[in-house]
């Protein structure tokens, strides 16, 4: 186990548990917990022995979204009441790294589920927007809360909500800032399914990560690559990257195991190569 200042990350190959760990705050999200996702998800994209990565919190939720206390002193240029030129280009600056603490784990050719419970607001949602699956407990609450504290969300939510709930829902959660409970975030798409509390919440997460780490690692990961790929692409620049990648690992090792195991009637033994 690798114990960070905001997350907890166990390793259970073929899994790995990240775990926003403040409880204390209601996982609150404080400068470390923007800071420590690039090099945590670099390591487990890197990591052979990692095939999917289950994304959950401590204490009573997932997160209540952002330290707005913290996070106004370590990104000062929201209350300088001078904007020059050089205090926007410094806060444009801080912007693209907070974006790109969200965007690594979309990155990570790992699949990433979450497992949602209790409130996930704000950047919560940010983040578990930027992951392949949702699941969430009964408890759970999700709302995009920015237009009540007069900011605009600006790390993700608002161009990758739409593609899970569509134009429709996501303009509704943006303009309202309201609560959505648990059926009707399914209802939405937003979460796959509802578990009764976070105990089964967690086990669900990984009965859906061990079927999924059961398949060809090179096979899953060049799906979420081309599904990552395709968004905003049109059909045929799809395609043509879908056929470039599947021209690049074909044949695999793992492509020969399934055949073998196929012919000799067991389960395949993938090793990723």
């Amino acid at each position: 186990m690798s114990v960070f200042q905001f997350y907890r990350v166990e390793k259970d190959p073929p899994l790995a548990r990240v775990v926003l760990s403040r409880p204390a705050k209601k996982n609150a999200m404080n400068p470390p917990a923007w800071e420590e996702t690039l090099p945590i998800f670099r390591g487990l994209d890197q990591d052979p022995d990692i095939r999917v990565v289950i994304l959950a919190g401590d204490g009573d939720c997932f997160s209540v979204g952002i330290d707005l206390v913290e996070m106004s002193g370590a990104i000062a240029e929201i209350t300088e009441r001078n904007q020059t030129g050089g205090v926007k280009w410094r806060l444009l600056e801080k912007i693209a790294g907070l974006q790109q603490a969200m965007t690594c784990i979309e990155r990570c050719r790992k699949p990433v589920i979450a497992a949602v419970h209790g409130h996930c607001l704000g950047a919560g949602l940010d983040m578990v927007t930027a992951c392949d699956i949702r699941l969430c407990s009964r408890d759970a609450v999700f709302a995009l809360k920015e237009a009540a504290v007069g900011f605009v969300a600006d790390v993700g939510v608002l161009q990758r909500l739409p593609l899970i709930v569509g134009q429709g829902f996501a303009r509704e959660m943006a303009y309202t800032a309201g609560n959505v409970d648990a059926p009707r975030a399914r209802d939405m798409g937003l979460v796959s399914e509802v578990l009764e509390d976070r105990e089964a919440l967690l086990t669900r997460a990984e009965e859906l990560a061990r079927a999924i780490a059961a398949n060809a690692p090179l096979a899953v990961q060049a799906s979420k690559a081309v599904l990552n790929h395709g968004i905003g692409r049109t059909v045929e620049e799809g395609l043509a990257y879908n056929a470039s990648l599947s021209a690049n690992i074909i044949p695999s090792e793992d492509l020969f195991e399934a055949f073998s195991a196929f012919i000799e009637k067991r389960p395949p033994r993938f090793t990723g190569k």
